[in-house]
């Protein structure tokens, strides 16, 4: 599991979600879709109109990953901020019953004001 309690930022870039790693669709459930993905070096993460999935790639090979799922009905609450004149990245929190924070940096063109519209319609349904 990405542990969320011990890392402060985790740092992603914007990709279409029709590039998130092909595995993620075998866990999507009947009316699940992705809107939205990104990735680190290895890592990646999802958000569907269900819940938000990481998947943590582990060891050399990179054969073996970890899949955390956070459903909606866990944000307590979220907050975002958009990128400014010289801080470049926006940042997404969300505030998770029992995992804390868990507040992700997107580098690179974003548009996070639909992204913030999208994840409202989920949490807050």
């Amino acid at each position: 599991m990405i542990d969320f309690k011990n890392s402060s930022v985790f740092k992603l870039k914007p990709i279409e979600p029709s590039k998130a790693r092909e595995d993620f669709h075998k866990f999507l459930i009947e009316g699940e879709s992705i809107f939205a993905a990104f990735k680190t070096i290895r890592d990646q993460l999802v958000f569907t109109n269900r819940r938000v999935i990481a998947a943590n790639v582990q060891g050399i090979t990179g054969s073996k990953v970890d899949y955390t799922s956070l459903p909606y009905s866990k944000i307590q609450a979220f907050s975002v901020e958009t990128a400014g004149t010289l801080d470049l990245d926006c940042e997404i929190e969300l505030y998770l019953s029992e995992l804390g924070i868990a507040k992700f940096e997107i580098k690179g063109s974003f548009d996070l004001l639909s992204f913030n519209k999208m994840i409202s319609e989920h949490v807050l349904a």
